[in-house]
């Protein structure tokens, strides 16, 4: 099970968190700056798993950004490396070639997208079309509420 995904910039800004378990923020903001000094030194070429603590920590750079997941000691390394590769293959997809600005500015849906992938630390949906779908889905659901709400201030509703 996934502890908790972050994604940070190779400048080390926190761009995405999820935490699949609870810990007070405080530890929340411990772990964070501890993992982003240590992922942050490693050369390029250095494996993609290492331990930490009693979790492994499975991390891989696309573009300027890091993705990195916490999984219990049994979890298997390479399957977790899928999923992050399976998130990061939804967000090119929508975003079409996703890249740090889109996290920044639409923040709500990689949310979404990684709620719609992962759920509870488990994964949760494997199709990439499906999980599409349902976004495509929330997407007109969004628009349709844009509209009315738009008619309101108008009068016209």
């Amino acid at each position: 099970m996934l502890q908790f995904m972050l994604l940070f910039s190779r400048q080390g800004k926190l761009r995405l968190q999820k935490w699949y378990v609870a810990h007070p923020d405080k530890q929340k903001k411990k772990i964070t700056r501890e993992l982003l000094a240590i992922l942050l030194a490693r050369k390029p070429k250095m494996c993609s798993f290492l331990e930490w603590k009693d979790l492994k920590i499975v991390y891989k750079r696309y573009a300027s950004l890091y993705f990195c997941c916490a999984i219990d000691q049994n979890d298997n390394e390479l399957l977790t490396l899928e999923i992050i590769h399976r998130y990061v293959e939804l967000l090119d997809k929508y975003f079409g070639s996703v890249c740090e600005l889109d996290i920044i500015f639409n923040f709500e849906k990689a949310y979404f997208i990684l709620d719609e992938l992962l759920l509870g630390g488990e994964i949760q949906e494997t199709s990439k079309k499906n999980v599409l779908k349902a976004i495509a889905a929330q997407d007109l659901l969004q628009e349709d509420d844009a509209v009315e709400i738009a008619l309101k201030e108008l009068g016209l509703v």
